[in-house]
């Protein structure tokens, strides 16, 4: 049998057909999502991408790997085990469509195919999956059927800037995105990261013939074009394992790393912030000849770690020391789990730091720090009753709030004593991408008095 795993930058569960969407961003994953099993609580232990995709790696939390943030050239602890490397060493071929070797060197470890075609891009995320296909179909179908396969393939379509082909960028806005009577962007220009922006705005107002843009709803409309433009490339791949008759004994798991916030909670358009909207992406797994099929739903809680484990067990291999994450192979096979997890953790310590606890109904966040986004210190929400996260219950239900403090609290404690460590990197990494933000608020300020 064979592994497939294709991770979507920045891709939000809540953006696609099958999770309700109102948009029809994704037809083509929709109908495979039908024979596939859907994933609705699969929750990011850390972000952004590097942590994620090392947890996915490692089969390991984010505290135990190490990597809590966005900074480059950080190798996890001494002694992690490296899934791809143990599929190399059991005989898979194993090939990687990816560029994040450029921030992570080692990221090429265990990989016998290793292609970058970013090279010839300005940044590693302005690469569209249509190239990425020129690289990975062919591979397939040297490959399919001449010996089991590993393959990860990372798409960055649903990465900003949101640049979809001109043919659908309007698709989903039939307004007037430089409405003067319009000024939903008011906020979002006050912020470090529109400034950071100012290059991606101006290449969309001389498409559009004039400026400025006015409506945000024009930013999160092209987003979804990016998510359309995204499902036809997705598909063409997924049709060569049809073609080339190995689908059926394939384990695709398609997921994103993280999601990316619209504008709620005062986060445009980037992916920060311990909200659903962002720490709650997609996780798609089809392998009929395995019994994951027939378009099942699992409510229960996943994570990026588990999808390491379940690679393995799907292969037949024993998880090494050292890997944490669970197998869903029972929840995807519609097997009766008595025993799951009750809670997940999640972390941020890229544009700001925090913690926070999900269980199947309510989510405790914490912050370790300053917010850039006026937050208060502790946030409880019901995210069954309340999914966009709009009504704080932490003084309201503060019994509530202080058990999952507590169980948090006393959870990221363990884990910190387990590895020797005497403070939570969390707390006391520097903010790789914030401080940029604070500097800048600082120079404003500067500048003011």
């Amino acid at each position: 049998m064979n592994i497939v795993l294709i991770s979507c930058d920045s891709l939000r569960a809540d953006h696609l057909g099958l999770y309700g969407y109102h948009r029809p961003t994704s037809p083509n994953l929709d109908s495979w999502a039908a024979d596939a099993v859907v994933a609705d609580n699969f929750i990011c232990p850390g972000v952004p991408t590097t942590p994620a995709h090392t947890s996915v790696f490692t089969g390991q939390t984010t505290l135990t790997h190490g990597l809590v943030s966005h900074r480059g050239g950080m190798e996890p602890r001494a002694g992690y085990p490296w899934i791809p490397s143990i599929f190399h060493d059991n005989g898979y071929l194993t090939g990687a469509v990816d560029n994040i070797k450029r921030l992570l060197p080692w990221y090429t470890l265990g990989f016998e195919d290793y292609i970058d075609p970013s090279r010839r891009f300005r940044h590693v995320w302005s690469i569209p999956m249509s190239v990425l296909n020129q690289r990975t179909i062919p591979w397939v179908r040297e490959h399919a059927g001449a010996e089991p396969f590993f393959l990860f393939v990372h798409t960055w379509d649903t990465h900003t800037p949101y640049l979809p082909p001109l043919d659908v960028r309007h698709t989903f806005y039939p307004g007037d995105p430089c409405d003067p009577n319009v000024d939903t962007m008011r906020p979002f220009r006050r912020q470090y990261f529109h400034e950071r922006s100012g290059e991606w705005l101006a290449e969309l107002e001389r498409d559009l013939g004039r400026g400025p843009i006015t409506d945000t709803g024009y930013l999160e409309a092209i987003y979804d074009a990016c998510i359309l433009g995204l499902d036809q490339h997705l598909t063409n791949l997924l049709h060569v394992l049809e073609e080339t008759g190995v689908a059926d004994d394939t384990l695709v798991m398609i997921f994103g790393d993280h999601g990316e916030m619209m504008g709620s909670h005062d986060i445009y358009f980037d992916h920060h912030g311990l909200y659903e909207g962002n720490i709650r992406p997609p996780l798609l797994c089809r392998w009929p000849n395995g019994g994951v099929s027939g378009g099942r739903r699992v409510r229960q809680l996943c994570q990026h770690q588990d999808l390491g484990a379940t690679a393995l067990s799907a292969a037949g291999f024993e998880a090494p020391a050292g890997v944490e994450g669970l197998d869903l192979l029972p929840l995807l096979r519609g097997e009766a789990v008595s025993d799951w997890r009750g809670h997940v953790l999640s972390q941020e310590c890229t544009w700001q730091a925090a913690w926070a606890m999900r269980t199947d109904t309510h989510k405790l966040i914490a912050s370790r720090g300053p917010s850039l986004h006026n937050r208060p210190a502790r946030e409880l929400y019901n995210v069954v009753t309340d999914p966009g996260e709009t009504d704080n219950l932490y003084l309201s239900e503060w019994e509530l709030a202080a058990e999952l403090e507590n169980k948090m609290e006393g959870e990221i404690a363990a884990r910190l004593a387990a590895l020797g460590l005497a403070d939570d990197p969390v707390c006391h990494e520097n903010i790789s991408l914030g401080r940029r933000w604070f500097e800048w608020l600082e120079n404003r300020s500067g500048r003011r008095t």
